[in-house]
């Protein structure tokens, strides 16, 4: 094989081997901060679960800051990313667009019960980062979706519906400890009440529609 083969064939190595090692501590530091927070980490925590050296964490992402910077700009997208293409779709009923948001978003979080306290704990902190990266507002307020609610009903606050649904699908994983812990429910009947609830969310949600104020 030629030298210039053997270096290509290298260098293609050293980069699948890079971006392995990177995407491992990511994955870690995912599980970590999730588990113990951001102040309950330390970067050693997340080299011991990706089973790497210490050294090497600090290479990729100098430091734990910046890691979870990451880390959380991933699970906000994660968190808000699911609705807002539904919400801006022109071509989806307003029906239909609920349907669709508490199938979507609760299944979504039963894949990840502790996505919501990790999220809003952090947005507790830098609420104002987060609305300057974002800009989530602006376009909802353009959207089709606030559209549609006017033409429905013109008595209704499109962003107070808008928290009405997220409340109604987010806060029962918010409470899921209570409701385990408290409520003498199983993980798995849990999971069965919030799948229930996908039937239930578009029949409350268009209750509040055609109320009057």
């Amino acid at each position: 094989m030629s030298p210039v083969k053997l270096k290509v064939m290298s260098a293609k190595k050293k980069v699948e081997v890079d971006i392995s090692t990177e995407e491992k501590i990511k994955e870690a530091a995912r599980k970590v901060f999730s588990q113990k927070g951001y102040f309950g980490t330390r970067t050693r925590d997340i080299a011991e679960e990706a089973g790497i050296n210490l050294a090497l964490v600090n290479y990729y992402f100098r430091s734990k800051e910046k890691l979870f910077e990451l880390v959380m700009q991933e699970k906000v997208y994660q968190l808000f990313g699911t609705i807002v293409p539904i919400l801006i779709n022109e071509s989806l009923s307003l029906e239909v667009k609920m349907e669709i948001i508490a199938e979507t978003y609760t299944d979504m979080l039963i894949e990840n019960p502790d996505l919501p306290i990790m999220v809003f704990n952090e947005l507790k902190h830098n609420s104002h980062d987060f609305g300057v990266k974002v800009q989530l507002m602006p376009v909802l307020l353009e959207s089709s979706f606030f559209q549609q609610i006017h033409a429905r009903n013109k008595s209704i606050d499109p962003i107070q519906f808008l928290l009405s649904i997220i409340s109604l699908i987010v806060f029962p994983f918010i409470a899921r400890p209570i409701f385990i812990s408290l409520g003498g429910i199983s993980k798995s009947e849990f999971i069965q009440h919030m799948n229930d609830r996908k039937k239930y969310i578009p029949l409350w949600v268009n209750a509040i529609l055609d109320t009057k104020i």
